[in-house]
């Protein structure tokens, strides 16, 4: 298994949490399937269907927060809600007001939210409470915020913060194009996103094309800045830095992949394998990036 994005925040470290507590700590929020009358539900759920919502290897925590939302659209609503008020017009010899539309709406989403077809989603979290990280696999902060906000229902105390550096991400990604230098430990590749601050902030995209310097050193003279940069580091894991230090595209390379030996194991010990292998290559790739950053922002 690996994440494929990274939202990044803090922890103590290290931080004095294990997997017996922490499940405890979610048991309340157990995932509850949608009842008939349920738009959507959300809880934990066991990470490796074995009923423990905790799934642990060499100190590292896995938790798994799943979704499920029923499919019923808006036209779909409108559509009966409309049938529904040219009856009731025809019946009253006048049309529905405003407060009856409401009613003839929701009275509609009843009936129809029973027989809606409902989609699943997972959204992984990695807790490393040995090096205070709390990373989630998600491609937006709206999907972390869910993540969090139900780890605070169950850790009243969470002692959680976001990742400042010293240095944006907007300002280093910059100058690494500019000087036509990457951070040690890191290579740049070959997609680039740059754009302007002004009120059209006019954009422009490199995709798997090298960018030139004489072409960075004129779209920076023009007010642009790099916003996204696709990076690989060590040799091992290839990604994509945005501006709001998320990171996404995350790919473990084939140096990784070929000495990955999972052909005697079985799914829990290649499982198992895995995890012990993207923590400790994460860990060690996040450390490098925010050194890289000018180190973590200390509080005033």
């Amino acid at each position: 298994m690996w994440f494929k994005n990274l939202q990044i925040y803090r922890l103590p470290a290290p931080w004095d949490m294990d997997a017996e507590r922490l499940e405890a700590a979610l048991a309340p929020q157990t995932f509850q399937p949608c009842t008939s009358l349920d738009m959507q539900t959300q809880g934990w759920i066991s990470p490796r269907e074995n009923g423990m919502l905790v799934h642990t290897v060499n100190k590292q925590l896995l938790i798994a927060l799943g979704t499920e939302k029923k499919l019923l659209p808006a036209s779909v609503i409108n559509q009966v809600a409309k049938a529904r008020a040219s009856e009731m017009e025809e019946q009253q010899g006048f049309k529905p007001g405003r407060k009856q539309m409401k009613e003839i709406k929701e009275q509609v989403t009843d009936e129809l939210l029973p027989r809606a077809f409902s989609i699943n989603r997972t959204t992984w979290a990695w807790i490393d409470p040995v090096n205070g990280w709390l990373i989630i696999d998600a491609g937006t902060a709206a999907k972390a915020d869910e993540v969090l906000k139900l780890l605070i229902k169950g850790i009243a105390k969470l002692p959680l913060e976001s990742l400042h550096v010293v240095q944006s991400p907007v300002a280093a990604m910059t100058e690494w194009l500019v000087e036509d230098a990457a951070p040690k430990g890191f290579t740049v590749d070959q997609d680039t996103e740059l754009r302007a601050s002004g009120e059209g902030k006019a954009t422009v995209r490199y995709v798997s094309q090298t960018m030139e310097l004489v072409d960075v050193q004129r779209h920076i003279a023009s007010g642009k800045q790099c916003t996204r940069l696709a990076m690989t580091w060590a040799d091992r894991i290839s990604f994509v830095l945005t501006e709001s230090l998320t990171i996404k595209r995350i790919a473990p390379l084939d140096v990784i992949k070929e000495n990955t030996d999972t052909g005697s194991q079985d799914d829990d010990e290649r499982f198992d394998s895995d995890m012990m292998l993207m923590t400790g290559e994460l860990a060690k790739m996040l450390d490098d990036l925010v050194f890289a950053l000018g180190g973590q922002m200390q509080p005033k």
